[in-house]
């Protein structure tokens, strides 16, 4: 710390109380008051050096000699400046630093302290010192925290902007170019990396310093001082990456709900944890909120979500939540499920905010039209036809994390089904390459909802598409009990039509290969005649088997299912099959459910 050494003479003030009395040997003729302290000096020493004091004592009336009063309540710094003061009038040795400096500068300009009452005063000593502080960071920081002190004082005399200047201009450079000193940082130097070169050490050499060696020094300051220097900071074109992550640290440090990790925990911070007022910790939160640099991607998704849940907590404005919600929507696809899970903190019965989560999906989607419509179908980025797949990336991704979310959200008994259906058709179709994760959320609601009605199971299965299911999520809703009887009858039928499929396929590529080995008609042929089985048909031959056994495997659950559901005669009425075309006859003959038009299974 730089550091100012005023006067000569040796200390002639004592203490006693709360007065400073001074020990020159002459009795004092001026007594100056600040606040509770008093100061017993002479007046000489103080008019020969201030403009406003000389002029006081000249307005006092004291014809018959005898000692007056004098009080400075208004002074910058208060007694602790003016004891700085009194001693640099009286010659007294006094040390200056960045700490006090800014305070006995704005209490010599209210003492109208200039050169006109004395060569090399105290507004021009510490005017040269404060030039001299400015070029140094350690030191521009504390100068600039003491200006919360006299804050009106050092803005009137630009000690402020000046301090914020310097900070902001060297928050954007090299710090290693200048060598200037961090506060609180040990040197990055190592005595292994000490070496000689042509008789020349290395040991002044330091390591290269990363982005981020300001973020701990700028988090001293007080909000106000900390805003204006990012603004500053980011007009001086700093990247927007950089401003968030300090940004993070700053928030990290003075909003203690940040740090919990435990969404519940986020409600209740617990008794043995001393926060600030909630009061000012929702101002604080507001503001950081606007300094967020408004750009996709710069911060986390999961430092957006767990922001967004401190104003819930903290009951922060309205349009602060919502400034929220936008962000997070435009990067919902960088989201997890535990980051979803918000606690309800409204009026709803819900254990999780699905209101909350259903706006955010609202913003995504929006943000994802809003980008269709700002790129033309005319005009083609190079290795967009590419890359064609990974422009659905965000949507599918998307769909698997609102199917995840539906799922974990399921068993909540006061989840309404209107509220579970909006949610899960908010995803288009097509975003969904498979419904198994929609399938087990389905499964996981008509399990924690068994009073629902069977129309209502019906509608919530139509918002999941049979054809789109795996083998073994159609496996496991064919023995499904929970769904109803047509869902699985469109399960099986589904899944025979893609068995039969395959199976021609293969039959297909058989001949295929058969026709390509065997072009002469007699490669795949014995010596003695007899016909010689090729690797592709031995394969073709088993896969076509097990697909058989597949297909019969399906044929034996569908009739166990029905036998549980109800008669055969039932359901052979329903489906408009007779009893000769029945595809479960004790005879082995082929399924005619492949012959039955969609419409009817539907009916």
């Amino acid at each position: 710390m730089a550091i100012l050494r005023l006067g000569s003479k040796s200390e002639a003030f004592h203490r006693e109380g709360n007065s400073w009395i001074c020990t020159s040997g002459l009795p004092s003729d001026v007594n100056i008051n600040i606040g509770e302290m008093s100061f017993q000096l002479h007046k000489f020493p103080l008019l020969s050096r201030s403009r406003l004091l000389r002029k006081l004592i000249e307005e006092c009336p004291n014809g018959d000699g005898a000692s007056f009063s004098l009080r400075l309540d208004d002074l910058p710094g208060g007694a602790i400046a003016f004891e700085l003061i009194s001693k640099f009038c009286y010659g007294v040795k006094i040390e200056l630093n960045a700490q006090n400096v800014v305070s006995v500068r704005c209490a010599a300009e209210y003492l109208h302290m200039t050169d006109e009452y004395g060569k090399g005063n105290l507004i021009s000593q510490t005017e040269s010192f404060l030039n001299e502080l400015l070029g140094n960071w350690a030191d521009s920081i504390r100068a600039l925290e003491a200006c919360e002190e006299v804050m009106a004082h050092a803005e009137d005399l630009h000690i402020v902007s000046r301090c914020i200047d310097s900070l902001a201009t060297k928050a954007c450079a090299d710090p290693c170019l200048f060598g200037w000193p961090l506060a609180g940082r040990k040197s990055n130097q190592s005595p292994e990396t000490t070496s000689l070169w042509n008789g020349i050490s290395t040991m002044t050499k330091t390591k290269p310093t990363s982005d981020n060696w300001w973020y701990e020094d700028v988090t001293f300051l007080s909000l106000p001082l900390y805003r204006r220097l990012i603004l500053a900071i980011e007009s001086r074109g700093m990247r927007p990456e950089s401003i968030a992550a300090s940004v993070v640290y700053y928030a990290r440090r003075y909003l203690p709900l940040m740090n919990r990790q435990s969404s519940f925990d986020d409600a209740n911070p617990g008794p043995n944890i001393l926060n600030p007022s909630e009061s000012g910790q929702r101002a604080l939160l507001e503001e950081i909120v606007g300094l967020i640099p408004n750009k996709k991607g710069v911060t986390s998704t999961k430092f957006l979500i767990r922001l967004l849940r401190t104003a819930m907590v903290l009951h922060a404005s309205p349009s602060c939540r919502e400034i929220l919600e936008k962000r997070v929507g435009s990067q919902l696809d960088q989201a997890s499920l535990v980051d979803l899970l918000i606690p309800n903190m409204g009026h709803s019965e819900t254990l999780y905010d699905i209101d909350c989560v259903q706006r955010i999906l609202d913003h995504f989607f929006l943000e994802e039209q809003a980008a269709a419509v700002a790129t033309p179908d005319n005009i083609v980025e190079e290795g967009q036809l590419t890359n064609e797949s990974n422009s659905m990336a965000p949507m599918t991704t998307v769909a698997r994390l609102i199917d995840g979310f539906l799922a974990e959200v399921a068993p909540d008994v006061n989840f309404k089904l209107p509220k579970f259906e909006a949610l899960a058709s908010s995803i288009p179709d097509y975003a969904r390459q498979l419904d198994d994760g929609l399938y087990h959320a389905i499964d996981m609601y008509l399990k924690a909802h068994p009073w629902i009605t069977d129309p209502e199971r019906e509608q919530l299965c139509r918002l999941m598409n049979c054809q789109k299911l795996s083998l073994e999520a159609s496996t496991h809703a064919a023995q499904n009990e929970r769904l109803p009887l047509r869902v699985i009858v469109q399960v099986l039928f589904f899944e025979q039509l893609r068995l039969r499929k395959s199976i021609s396929g293969w039959f297909f590529v058989s001949d295929n290969l058969e026709n390509s080995a065997n072009p002469s008609g007699n490669v795949g042929l014995k010596k003695d005649g007899s016909h010689h089985a090729t690797d592709g048909e031995d394969d073709v031959t088993h896969r076509v088997s097990e697909l058989e056994k597949d297909c019969s495997g399906m044929k034996e659950e569908l009739r166990k299912l029905v036998k549980y559901k109800r008669s055969w005669k039932n359901f052979t009425r329903r489906l408009g099959f007779s009893k000769s075309q029945s595809c479960c006859s004790k005879r082995s003959k082929p399924s005619n459910l492949r012959a039955i038009p969609p419409s009817n299974v539907n009916r």
